[in-house]
């Protein structure tokens, strides 16, 4: 059985999900989300997120990893410590040898709820749907289960268009 970490990230909350695939099956493993002190330095806040991924990771034994795209707002100190988040989710999987893919949040949403404009209130509903006995206590979590989720499906329908080999 395939499992799959999916992560929302951010440096204030990062959501992280695990969830496991058997053909087309889906199921619920873990989630939550790693939150790092807003009066810790910069570097100490990504130091603290690296170190909880690389624990997650180690405890989970992910085969793969996806990681959610950063989207640009007014704020562009905001989206500059948004994409230093962004960088460590990326760096930690490939550190312990996971393939990591990138999904930008309308593929996530289109994925899951079927419109790339799904508010946050749909997805959660629509991965307690998809994930039968999640108990989702944070939106990051949702949507860190939906990158979960979208990659299992993009990834279904990549190898089913791999050429066969002749």
């Amino acid at each position: 059985m395939l499992r799959l970490l999916g992560v929302d990230p951010g440096l204030r909350h990062t959501g992280w999900g695990i969830i496991a695939v058997d053909g087309n099956r889906l199921m619920h493993v873990a989630d939550g989300v790693i939150s790092t002190d807003g009066a810790d330095s910069v570097p100490d806040r990504l130091r603290a997120l690296h170190d909880a991924l690389a624990a997650l990771i180690a405890a989970h034994a992910p085969h793969e990893a996806a990681v959610e795209e950063t989207y640009v707002n007014r704020n562009g100190t905001a989206t500059l410590k948004l994409g230093y988040a962004r960088g460590v989710a990326l760096l930690a999987p490939a550190l312990a040898g996971i393939p990591v893919a990138e999904y930008a949040a309308k593929s996530v949403k289109l994925s899951v709820v079927g419109t790339g404009g799904a508010e946050k209130a749909q997805v959660a509903m629509m991965v307690r749907r998809l994930l039968p006995g999640a108990t989702i206590r944070r939106a990051d979590a949702a949507d860190a289960l939906a990158v979960a989720i979208c990659h299992a499906h993009h990834r279904a329908t990549a190898r089913r268009w791999v050429p066969s080999r002749l």
